[in-house]
C-alpha cells in the first residue's frame, strides 16, 4: 500500500518489494548502460533497502551492454551471437549494480535464472533458499535471465516471466 505523508509517497506494510527495470530503462537507446539512470535506480532501492523493506532487483540490459563491448553497431539477429552479447554484457551490467549499491554500503549478489530453473521443482526448490538466504543476509539479489544458456527469452526479449 502506498501512502502519501507530507507530499512523500510511503510503502506501508510492504515487506519484500521486487523491482523489475527494462532495457529501455537502464540504457542509452540500447546502446550500453545508462550510468547515471542505474545510480539514479540505486539511490531509490537502497531508500527501501535502508527502510527495512527486503528487495530482489530483475535488471535487464546485458545484451546492449555487450553490444557496446563489441563495438557493435546493430542488435545480432543470430541466436549465438545474442548470447554471446549477453555474456560479454553480463559482466558489465552486475559491475555497474554491484559499485552503484555498493557506494550505498548495500551489498549485492548475482543470479543467473532460466524457466527450466524455475519448471524444476528441485532447482526451483534451491533457488528459494538460496535467495532466501541472501534477503536473510540484507543481500539485494540482482536477477536476470541466464540468456548464455536459454534461447526462447533472449529471441523474443523477455525476461519479464
Amino acid at each position: 500500500m502506498i501512502e502519501v505523508v507530507d507530499g512523500q509517497r510511503q510503502l506501508k506494510g510492504c515487506k519484500r518489494i521486487v523491482v523489475k527495470i527494462g532495457s529501455s530503462l537502464l540504457t542509452a537507446n540500447g546502446k550500453g548502460l545508462d550510468l547515471d539512470a542505474i545510480s539514479h535506480w540505486a539511490g531509490q532501492i537502497a531508500e527501501l533497502h535502508n527502510a527495512g523493506h527486503e528487495i530482489i532487483l530483475v535488471s535487464s540490459g546485458a545484451v546492449a551492454e555487450g553490444m557496446v563491448r563489441m563495438n557493435l553497431d546493430n542488435r545480432p539477429t543470430d541466436l549465438p551471437s545474442l548470447q554471446a552479447c549477453a555474456a560479454i554484457g553480463q559482466m558489465g551490467l552486475i559491475h555497474t549494480w554491484s559499485s552503484a549499491l555498493e557506494q550505498r554500503s548495500i551489498r549485492t549478489a548475482q543470479v543467473l535464472l532460466t524457466h527450466d530453473d524455475l519448471a524444476d521443482r528441485r532447482r526451483y526448490l534451491n533457488s528459494c533458499d538460496a535467495l532466501q538466504h541472501l534477503i536473510d543476509w540484507r543481500v539485494i539479489p540482482v536477477i536476470n535471465e541466464n540468456d548464455t544458456v536459454s534461447t526462447d527469452e533472449i529471441r523474443f526479449g523477455d525476461n519479464d516471466t
